[in-house]
């Protein structure tokens, strides 16, 4: 019985994404604390479920979310789907056109977002993802296309997570990192999100105007007005240049009798240092001198974590 009704609870949320606790109670015949209880296995088993108390509260499951991409096979989804089809035009009921309806939202995301536009394709997902990066993508190329406004849960660089309603307006890519730029409510002002960092977007049912701005003036550029800035010169493996070209530019590194060598102005501190590292014995920083000692530090307390 609980199984049942926590797959039944699943399959509510896929089609309607909102219901309150007490619906289902009513759908399933138990109480509201035994929904909560249900609820709380499926978010343990992996399912992205927000519970908001109150007023307009409710269970949500964000527009992100699809059932796991081998949940079926193509082959399996589409004969289900033709089967379904075919019994609809004969006993056209409710419970038929519900599942149809979920199986038909599967299908659709079914498949990768490759945007190809002239002689460029831009892959939206990440290595190894599970789709789950390109449904993202696509929730809010939707919501900017149609003026929806979305409820999103976001999590900063010093890990404080904030629920926010937001305007999207504007896709950003740049250096290899998606955002979204988009009137934040809860600021009042626009603000860039970067994409990696949305847990979940839900879908409110609101529409909003776009709001005039210059995307000239889209803060993609670092504010070094608060960060030191270091004068970088590092020597380069063979093995690391490829990266390393990517990281920089090909314009900052230089052959000198067979050797390799990269100079840049770049801000310091934590992001630079793990940059650096995640280069291993690909580089090795000439200046300025402490950092080279700083990595070392770093270096020495990596091998003392697995000695």
């Amino acid at each position: 019985m609980k199984f049942q009704a926590m797959v039944k609870i699943l399959f509510r949320l896929l089609k309607v994404r909102k219901v309150s606790a007490a619906t289902l109670a009513r759908e399933n015949g138990v109480s509201e604390r035994s929904i909560y209880r249900y609820v709380e296995e499926l978010i343990v088993s992996g399912v992205p479920l927000d519970i908001i108390r109150g007023r307009n509260g409710g269970i949500f499951l964000p527009d992100t979310y699809r059932l796991p991409e081998n949940f079926f096979t193509k082959e399996e989804l589409a004969a289900s789907v033709n089967a379904l089809s075919a019994l609809y035009e004969q006993l056209p009921t409710e419970p038929v056109k519900s599942a149809l309806e979920k199986l038909g939202m599967q299908q659709k995301s079914g498949s990768r977002d490759l945007s190809v536009s002239g002689n460029i394709l831009v892959d939206s997902g990440t290595w190894g993802d599970a789709y789950d990066f390109s449904d993202k993508l696509q929730v809010f190329e939707n919501a900017i296309e149609n003026c929806l406004c979305l409820d999103m849960l976001y999590t900063d660089r010093s890990g404080q997570q904030t629920r926010r309603t937001v305007e999207p307006h504007l896709l950003v890519y740049k250096q290899n990192i998606w955002y979204v730029y988009a009137w934040c409510r809860t600021r009042n002002d626009f603000r860039l999100f970067r994409i990696g960092r949305i847990r979940s977007a839900r879908n409110t049912g609101e529409t909003f105007t776009k709001r005039e701005f210059d995307k000239n003036n889209l803060p993609l550029k670092f504010n070094f007005a608060n960060t030191e800035l270091i004068q970088l010169r590092l020597s380069v493996s063979e093995k690391a240049l490829p990266d390393l070209e990517e990281w920089l530019g090909m314009d900052n590194i230089r052959e000198e009798n067979g050797c390799f060598y990269a100079s840049a102005t770049l801000p310091g501190g934590d992001v630079l240092l793990s940059k650096l590292l995640a280069f291993g014995d690909g580089i090795r920083v000439l200046e300025p001198a402490y950092l080279a000692d700083e990595l070392k530090t770093r270096a020495q307390k990596l091998l003392e974590l697995y000695c």
